[in-house]
């Protein structure tokens, strides 16, 4: 089946959902405006439950089939949540939010899922329920853990979750997928390197902790060159060097690093820990200094499901002729979480020639509208056939 009529019929509608959403961006679990029309827009479409507060700004939506003898349950997911972005885009329908704006495609991913939701609240084909998760806090708050702990998955019994990210330079509305590892682990590390400050002019009495941070941010890429299997996927980035002192003339007693691991294994994310601990602070002592070191877990590796995936790829085929098999990314997913719950599968749909995704003139592209309801809306009515 290729894209549903329905959804060429309602695509001014949804492109409209999208775009007030788009002018109202909102930051991880802030999502009370979003979360409050997504909730009305399910009971107006008569939703069999709409419950609010889950992972404490997230929405969920019930809708049975019309028979439910199979007994199955799928859970559909969409992300809410927007970027501490200021927009560039120069839209009609740009951000109205001062530093906010939805520079990651989440309210194309909402809009999409409300238009199958109302399709699926309509003709209710399938032999089964699904339940549709609007999830906040994607970008970094960790928001599918919290739905999770929240008891999600046993709550509405779901057996299967299923996701979908736009990706720019992909054709419109063309799929792409990978079973195993798809999205990386996402860590992250703080090394505050004490040293003992001085004048510049006197560096033998100083203990240059400048000199001693430069030594650790070059030793920290050593993981990647000489401690990790060549053939495996990890990348270790110091992104932020602060000195505690700004002056020209003065050798500072702090030097503070950030950065983040990224991995695709549980083996490989182990080692690089590890190895970022040593590292900095063996490196400082030879120097004469101490390196502390905080390393703090983010998102696991986001894993597909291989039934799931293939399943996933069959309704993509049949929705836009092809599935490509997409490849690794070294970003983080929070989806992980609702994955390691349960099987299921994650995949891309094509968002044309735009720019990247958290870049401030990045915006969805609303032509992929129908392709991404359509497969939301097969996946249910083929998983559970009446």
């Amino acid at each position: 089946m290729p894209i549903k009529n329905r959804f060429a019929e309602m695509l001014p509608e949804i492109t409209a959902w999208r775009r007030d959403l788009h002018r109202h961006p909102e930051i991880l679990f802030e999502t009370h405006r979003t979360a409050a029309v997504v909730a009305e827009k399910l009971r107006a479409f008569g939703c069999d439950e709409v419950v609010t507060g889950i992972g404490r700004t997230g929405v969920v939506g019930v809708i049975r089939g019309r028979a439910t003898g199979s007994g199955r349950v799928i859970g559909l997911r969409a992300d809410m949540d927007a970027l501490p972005i200021h927009e560039a885009t120069g839209a009609a329908h740009a951000s109205t939010v001062a530093g906010a704006m939805h520079a990651c495609g989440h309210d194309g991913h909402t809009a999409m899922l409300l238009g199958a939701a109302r399709y699926l609240a309509e003709t209710r084909s399938f032999d089964g329920t699904v339940v549709v998760i609007f999830q906040p806090a994607e970008e970094g708050g960790g928001g599918g853990r919290e739905m999770c702990a929240d008891g999600m998955m046993d709550r509405w019994g779901i057996q299967e979750v299923y996701g979908m990210h736009n990706w720019p330079g992909r054709p419109v509305g063309s799929f792409a997928i990978r079973p195993g590892a798809f999205f990386a682990a996402t860590d992250q590390f703080e090394i505050s390197v004490e040293g003992r400050g001085g004048h510049a002019a006197k560096p033998q009495e100083t203990v240059d902790s400048t000199v001693v941070a430069s030594h650790i941010v070059l030793a920290l890429q050593s993981i990647v060159s000489r401690n990790a299997d060549p053939v495996g996927q990890i990348v270790v980035s110091v992104t932020s060097v602060e000195s505690s002192s700004k002056a020209f003339n003065v050798i500072p007693q702090r030097v503070h690093l950030r950065g983040t691991v990224r991995t695709m294994d549980r083996g490989m994310r182990e080692m690089a820990e590890g190895r970022v601990k040593a590292i900095a602070e063996t490196t400082a002592l030879a120097f004469g200094a101490v390196a502390t070191v905080g390393y703090m877990r983010g998102y696991p590796v986001m894993v597909n499901s291989a039934e799931q995936t293939g399943f996933a790829a069959d309704v993509a085929r049949a929705v836009a002729g092809d599935c490509a098999e997409a490849p690794l990314i070294m970003g983080g997913e929070d989806f992980a979480y609702m994955l390691e719950e349960r099987p299921g599968a994650y995949i891309l749909v094509g968002n044309g020639d735009t720019a990247p995704v958290h870049h401030p003139e990045y915006d969805f592209n609303d032509e992929a509208i129908p392709a991404g309801c359509s497969w939301w809306a097969q996946i249910a009515e083929q998983r559970m056939p009446l």
